[in-house]
Parts: C-alpha cells; sequence; structure tokens
C-alpha cells in the first residue's frame, strides 16, 4: 500500500505534469510574473466555470473575504454575523476592519451557520451575514438570503472549502457556490480542492459597481498608473499560481466527484457503527447519493461520539495514518475573539462538535486500499 497522505498533491501533479509545467514555462518565457495574460485567462476560464459575470483574482483566501468587506463599505462598529466554527480567518477580517464580529451556533447535522441563531443575533447594527460552506457543502442560502432581504443586510459567501459546490434554490434552481450572495471569497491555498502551488485567492459577485470597486482595490486602489482612486491593498494573484490554475481547473469537477467517491466508500465502509455519525448533505443524504453537487467533500468529517476521539487520533497517527481535528477550539473560546457579549449556552453545537469531529485523509488519489485500511482502524479503535 502506498503512503497515506491527507493530502497527495504530488500524486494529482503527475497526472497534469505535462499541462502545469507548459503553463508555467510560458509565464517564464513571457516574464509577465504580475498581472499577466495567465492571470486573464483564468478570470475568464474561472467566470465561465461559475457563470458569474466578474472573477478578482487577488493574492489569498483572507485577502479575498477582507477585500469583499472593504468594497461593501463597512464601517467600523457594523456587525458582521458569521459562524462560530470556523477558521480564524473569517473572524480576523472582520476584527482587522475594527468591525464587530457577531458568532452564531453552527447545525450538528451539516456543520454550516444555523439559520435561527442567525435570525436570533439581527440587531440595528447588523450589516451583513458571512456564511461559511464549510468543508465544501453550501449553507442554506436560501433562507440566508431571505433573511438578508427582510433585514436589508449584505451576504459574504466565504466560499473558500466549497469551490465547485451547487446550491438547488427551493424552486429547483441550480447556482455554483460563491455566485448566491452579494459578493463572495475563495482562497485556492494548495490543499484546496482548486488550488495552486503557493497563495492565492478570488473574489466572485454579479454587481458591476462592486466589481469596479474591488478591482481597483486588489492594486493599491489604482484604475489608472498612479492615480489612487479608492483606498486599496496590495493583493494580486502573481501570474505562476494562475498557470497552474489554468491546468487545474479544467479537471476540476474531475476532481469533485473523485472525491464524492472516496467519501461514498469511507461511508459505506463506517456505516452502522454506533460511536460513529457520518457527514450529511443538506438534503439528508447520509449516503451521499449518486446525482450528489450539494457537497465537494474538501473534508470528510465524521464525529466520534464516545469520547474516544483525541486518542483515535493518535491511534491513527501512530499507524501512520494522518488526520485532522477542524476545528479544536471554537473561535468565541480563542483569545484574540473572546467577548463578554457571549453566552455559552448559545453555542452548545459548537462546543460538542470541537469534542468530537475528526477529518479523515481526503484527496483525489485516495484508493480503495487505503480507504479499507483507515476505516477499519477507526472501527476497531472506537469498537475496542
Amino acid at each position: 500500500m502506498k503512503k497515506i497522505q491527507m493530502v497527495d498533491l504530488k500524486g494529482q501533479y503527475e497526472e497534469i505534469k505535462e499541462e502545469v509545467n507548459t503553463s508555467i514555462s510560458e509565464v517564464l518565457d513571457s516574464s509577465a510574473f504580475i498581472n499577466g495574460p495567465k492571470v486573464h485567462e483564468f478570470q475568464k476560464s474561472l467566470e465561465e466555470y461559475l457563470d458569474v459575470k466578474h472573477v478578482i483574482p487577488c493574492a489569498n483566501g483572507t485577502d479575498a473575504l477582507q477585500i469583499c468587506m472593504m468594497g461593501l463599505g463597512l464601517k467600523p462598529g457594523d456587525e458582521v454575523i458569521t459562524a462560530d466554527f470556523t477558521f480564524a480567518a473569517t473572524v480576523e477580517v472582520i476584527a482587522l476592519l475594527n468591525l464587530t464580529p457577531v458568532l452564531v451556533d453552527v447545525e450538528k447535522d451539516t456543520f454550516n451557520i444555523d439559520i435561527k441563531a442567525i435570525e436570533k443575533a439581527i440587531t440595528p447594527k447588523t450589516k451583513a451575514i458571512v456564511p461559511v460552506h464549510l468543508f465544501g457543502q453550501c449553507a442554506d442560502m436560501d433562507a440566508i438570503m431571505e433573511l438578508a432581504n427582510k433585514h436589508n443586510l449584505y451576504v459574504i459567501e466565504d466560499n473558500a472549502q466549497g469551490i465547485g459546490a451547487v446550491h438547488t434554490s427551493k424552486d429547483g434552481t441550480k447556482k455554483k457556490a460563491g455566485t448566491i450572495g452579494h459578493v463572495a471569497s475563495t482562497s485556492f491555498f494548495p490543499s484546496k480542492n482548486l488550488g495552486c502551488y503557493g497563495d492565492g485567492g478570488a473574489i466572485f459577485t454579479n454587481d458591476d459597481d462592486l466589481a469596479h470597486t474591488i478591482r481597483g482595490m486588489v492594486n493599491h486602489g489604482m484604475y489608472k498608473r498612479y492615480h489612487h482612486d479608492v483606498i486599496g491593498v496590495n493583493s494580486r494573484l502573481d501570474s505562476i499560481q494562475a498557470a497552474v490554475l489554468n491546468a487545474k481547473l479544467p479537471n476540476l469537477d474531475k476532481y469533485n466527484n473523485k472525491r464524492r467517491e472516496a467519501a461514498r466508500k469511507y461511508s459505506n465502509a463506517l456505516s452502522g457503527q454506533e460511536h460513529i455519525v457520518l457527514p450529511k448533505t443538506v438534503n439528508g443524504c447520509e449516503g451521499i447519493c449518486d446525482t450528489c453537487d450539494c457537497h465537494v467533500f474538501h473534508q470528510y468529517t465524521v464525529r466520534i461520539l464516545n469520547g474516544k476521539r483525541d486518542g483515535l487520533v493518535q491511534h491513527l497517527n501512530e499507524n501512520s495514518v494522518p488526520c485532522g481535528v477542524y476545528y479544536p477550539i471554537p473561535l468565541h473560546r480563542q483569545k484574540a475573539y473572546m467577548d463578554e457579549r457571549y453566552d455559552e449556552a448559545d453555542f452548545t453545537v459548537t462546543n460538542q462538535l470541537v469534542k468530537e469531529v475528526l477529518s479523515l485523509p481526503m484527496h483525489t488519489e485516495l484508493d480503495d486500499e487505503q480507504i479499507a485500511f483507515i476505516t477499519q482502524l477507526v472501527i476497531d479503535f472506537v469498537n475496542a
């Protein structure tokens, strides 16, 4: 059996080595390293893939989220509601802009932001909601957009983990994650479903005026060289990273399908275990149906119910199986984001999840032998 890795970037590279190397060589030959033709090519290709009017590439996913908020003109003191159970970057940018983070609980089945908790948290100071499409699955965007329209709020989708996922509305309309709210951010960190070979990110919107503002913001506020029309930052996707993304984007649906197939095999092997809760999709489809498009399984995350999660982590590591606990500490308990406004009673699900969640290796190169080995280790340990 080949070595098990949490993410097998080398194995993925071997399959597209010729395309990646050719694309990078074209950048080297052109010497157009910043904002070159490869960046514009990738931008157009991603706009077509997502069916969104505007993609604005930038330096990383955290910048992308921050620039979304800058572009919307949010002011210090404005409240921004987001999920307590997610990576810190989501709340970090809110705090950096002197906005007021408002953390709320999540749903225990999908791990995504709880709609009732959002509604409860809305005040006259609330200006935006940031749903995170956690682990690769869309949040309930129908309900979120209804709340936003009712209270005149912006919706900023944090799509760092969900690129390629599809949201099906109540009326049957299908849209890609990141194209439903007013604006969205994504990350091209190497381990993402669509990852480059360094840092990279992008912003999506269908709003022409907002796109124009943001295009200036990512480049020092310039639309014309040395004319600074808006306050901006230096956040540009470099051409070599765009070259890698150009080679990978045509394979994204294939990559996501491979992840779904690996998730199905995990779930089939782990089903029926009383101490293991398998990931569920927004449609409640625990088995991950054959037509699944709502989840792209950036992570395959189970819950271990019998208090053995930490021991299982150690057991897997001792058997050369990497795994991850995403996330071990709620944001409302992180030293940087503690606030007397928060009541532990409002975070019952998150406080439970941080003790139970475990993410197993998930990538496009997983094979049946590896999955069988991993799942048997898990089953034997939790039932011992």
